[in-house]
């Protein structure tokens, strides 16, 4: 197995996937009880986040490890469609507070954050069709006989 240099597009998906991850982790809302994170207030919301953050990872592990760039690209279209769900339900994560809290903590704006990252990320990875760093030669051409 031959590994690749990632380009800026998986980077910025890679970057997108752990702030998802760190943000699970980060408390989401402040309520009468205390504060409460991602895995107190579960629901189909964090489900899609955690798509989408996967799909980032799946991006950068399956550019860096493969030959060819047919499972990249296929695994970019993917991602660019798990990341627009994810940045969706980030945004409604923002809007729909669960019941008694009174305000917003860092998780809900680190996972918004991490989204957009993953679909961005993912969209410029398919937008650079360079499978290379370096740029291709091109020799001038000999004269006809």
């Amino acid at each position: 197995m031959r590994t690749r240099a990632p380009r800026a597009g998986e980077l910025l998906a890679l970057a997108g996937a752990v702030c998802v991850i760190v943000a699970m982790f980060l408390p989401w809302y402040q309520g009468a009880t205390g504060r409460l994170d991602a895995w107190e207030t579960f629901g189909p919301a964090v489900v899609l986040l955690l798509l989408a953050a996967g799909a980032g990872l799946w991006l950068f592990v399956s550019t860096v490890t493969e030959r060819s760039t047919a499972l990249p690209v296929a695994v970019g279209v993917w991602t660019v469609v798990l990341g627009l769900i994810g940045l969706v339900s980030a945004i409604v994560r923002l809007l729909e507070r669960p019941d008694h809290s009174t305000q917003l903590c860092a998780g809900p704006w680190l996972a918004l954050v991490g989204a957009l990252a993953v679909l961005v990320g993912a969209w410029l990875s398919l937008k650079d069709e360079r499978v290379s760093t370096y740029e291709a030669a091109s020799p001038t051409p000999r004269p006809r006989p």
